[in-house]
C-alpha cells in the first residue's frame, strides 16, 4: 500500500490537530471523511474533508486532490463557493479545512420537498449561474455540477446556496477543447459524450438542475448509462408530463435556451441572468455581474505605489497551490509564451471577460506594470489578481515585510520606502515624504510592521465582504 507524501504541502508544517478541535464525523465517502472542527483560537465551526493518502493509488489521484486544493484556493472566498479555510497534510491524510453549511444537500432538499415553487427556484438557480460565472471567469470549469454538489447554509428554506466539490473540475483557456468523458450521467452535456468540449458543459448541467427543481425529475431518462445518454444525445425535452402544464411559459423558455444541443448557440451565463423568468421571479441581479478579474485588475490599479509593492513582495511568498490558479490564468492570457502580457494580450484576454473600454484597457496595463517595463510580468500578474484574503496569513505579511526592510531595522525607512516604490520609476523625496506621512500613523517618520500591515490590509468593500463571509464559518463537503 502506498502512502503518498508532500502532496499540497510540506508534512513538516502546522498540523490539524495544533489549530483545530476535531469533532464528530459528517460524512463518508470513497477517498475519506468529512468531520466537524472547531477553530482554537475563535471558537468557529468547519468542516473538515480528510482524504486518505493511502487510497491514492495512482498518480492522477495525486494530481486530482492537489488540483482540487489549486482550484479552491483560486476560487475562494466567494459567496457562492463552500469556501475553503486552511489546508494541512501529515503522513497519512491531505486535510481541506472548509467553510460550514449546515443544512445539507440540495438534492436531499429536492427529495424531501418534491418540487419547488418557481421563485423558491429561481432564487437558488441564480446562485448557481453566479458560481459558474465566477469559475469561467477565472478559467475553471466544475464538470460536476449537480444538486449532490450544491450545499445549503442552514435547515430553512431562506438558506443560501454554496457551491462545493471541485473534484472534477479543471482549468481551461479560451477556445481550448477538452476529450475526457468526466461527469455525472444524468448531467452530462451532449458535447462531453461527444469528447469534444469546453466550459459551456457546466451550463448544460445548470438546465438540468432546473428542469429538476421545477419537477423534480431529470429531463433525460434511462434504466442505466448507456440509455441515459442516448437520451440526453436525442435532446428530446417533454413539457407535457405534470407538473410542466402548470410551469410558466417563461421558466420553459429559459429551460430550453439552456438545453441548446448546440453549445455554440447554447445561453451563456450572462444572458441567463438577464433572463425574463428570473426578473420575473425577483431572482435577476439589478445590474451586471462584476467579473472578478476586472474588479481585482481595477482595484490593484487604483491603490498607491507603495501599497503594490507591499503586495508583489507579499505574493511572492505564498505557495505552489495557492497561486497555481493565477499561474494557468496568466497563461491563458500569455498568448505566445513568453512570460509577459502585452497591451493587445491584455486587451484579448479581458474581451473574454467583459466589455471594456481600449482607454481603460491600457490604463489596467499602466498601473498594473509596478517595474515600468510596458507589459505585466507574471509576478506583477499574480499580485494584481491574487485574492486579498491570502495575505491575511501572519507569516506571509512577515515575509513581505522583510522583503522591503533591507536593513532589517524593523520598520521602513524613507530609502527604503523610496526603493520599494522607485521600481516604476525615481520619486522625488516630496512623493516619498508624502506616502510615509499617509502610512505613519504615530508620526515618528519610518513605517513600522503594525502601520505595514494596516496598509496592506486595506481593501475595497466588496473584499472585505467576502473576507467576512468565508470568516463566519457558516460548511460541509463531499469526499
Amino acid at each position: 500500500m502506498t502512502v503518498w507524501r508532500d502532496i499540497v504541502r510540506p508534512e513538516t508544517g502546522p498540523q490539524l490537530e495544533h489549530d483545530y478541535v476535531v469533532g464528530q464525523v459528517l460524512g463518508k465517502g470513497a477517498f475519506g471523511v468529512v468531520r466537524l472542527v472547531q477553530d482554537k483560537k475563535m471558537g468557529r465551526m468547519y468542516a473538515c474533508k480528510s482524504i486518505s493518502k493511502a487510497k491514492l493509488i495512482s498518480k492522477e489521484d495525486v494530481d486530482d486532490v492537489r488540483r482540487e486544493v489549486e482550484i479552491l484556493n483560486l476560487v475562494s472566498p466567494h459567496r457562492t463557493v463552500a469556501g475553503l479555510s486552511q489546508v494541512y497534510e501529515d503522513r497519512m491524510a491531505v486535510h481541506i479545512v472548509m467553510e460550514l453549511c449546515a443544512g445539507g444537500e440540495l438534492f436531499e432538499r429536492i427529495v424531501a420537498k418534491g418540487t419547488f415553487s418557481e421563485a423558491e427556484a429561481a432564487r437558488h438557480f441564480r446562485t448557481m449561474v453566479e458560481m459558474v460565472a465566477h469559475l469561467h471567469a477565472l478559467g475553471v470549469m466544475h464538470r460536476d455540477i449537480k444538486p449532490e454538489n450544491f450545499l445549503l447554509t442552514d435547515p430553512t428554506d431562506a438558506a443560501d446556496l454554496k457551491a462545493c466539490d471541485f473534484g472534477l473540475s479543471d482549468f481551461f483557456k479560451p477556445g481550448q477543447h477538452f476529450t475526457s468523458l468526466i461527469g455525472s450521467a444524468y448531467y452530462v452535456a451532449p458535447e462531453v459524450l461527444r469528447r469534444n468540449y469546453g466550459p459551456q458543459c457546466d451550463i448544460w448541467s445548470l438546465g438540468v438542475v432546473l428542469y429538476i427543481l421545477l419537477s423534480g425529475m431529470p429531463p433525460f431518462w434511462g434504466n442505466d448509462e448507456k440509455e441515459i445518454f442516448t437520451s440526453i444525445l436525442r435532446g428530446n425535452l417533454d413539457f407535457s408530463t405534470a407538473p410542466w402544464p402548470a410551469i410558466s411559459d417563461l421558466a420553459k423558455d429559459l429551460v430550453r435556451s439552456i438545453l441548446t444541443f448546440d453549445s455554440t448557440q447554447r445561453a451563456t451565463a450572462a444572458q441567463i441572468l438577464q433572463h425574463p423568468w428570473l426578473a420575473a421571479q425577483g431572482a435577476a441581479p439589478d445590474r451586471p455581474l462584476d467579473n472578478v478579474v476586472i474588479t481585482r485588475l481595477r482595484n490593484f490599479a487604483g491603490m498607491t505605489r507603495l501599497r503594490k509593492a507591499a503586495i508583489l513582495a507579499a505574493a511572492s511568498s505564498l505557495s505552489h497551490e495557492e497561486i497555481h490558479g493565477l499561474r494557468e490564468l496568466f497563461k491563458s492570457f500569455d498568448k505566445n509564451g513568453d512570460g509577459h502580457i502585452t497591451l493587445d494580450e491584455l486587451r484579448e484576454g479581458l474581451a473574454h471577460q467583459g466589455v471594456l473600454a481600449d482607454g481603460e484597457v491600457e490604463q489596467i496595463l499602466r498601473d498594473t506594470d509596478v517595474d515600468g517595463n510596458g507589459v505585466i510580468d507574471y509576478e506583477e500578474f499574480v499580485a494584481s489578481t491574487v485574492n486579498l484574503n491570502l495575505l491575511e496569513r501572519e507569516e506571509v505579511c512577515i515575509k513581505a515585510f522583510q522583503k522591503l526592510d533591507k536593513d532589517g531595522s524593523g520598520t521602513l525607512t524613507a530609502d527604503e520606502v523610496a526603493e520599494a516604490m522607485g521600481m516604476a520609476g525615481k520619486m522625488t523625496e516630496e512623493e516619498v515624504k508624502e506616502m510615509i506621512t499617509r502610512y505613519d500613523v504615530d508620526g515618528n517618520g519610518v513605517i513600522d510592521y503594525a502601520e505595514f500591515i494596516k496598509m496592506l490590509h486595506e481593501s475595497d468593500p466588496h473584499l472585505k465582504r467576502a473576507s467576512e463571509s468565508l470568516k463566519r464559518g457558516v460548511v460541509g463537503l463531499h469526499v
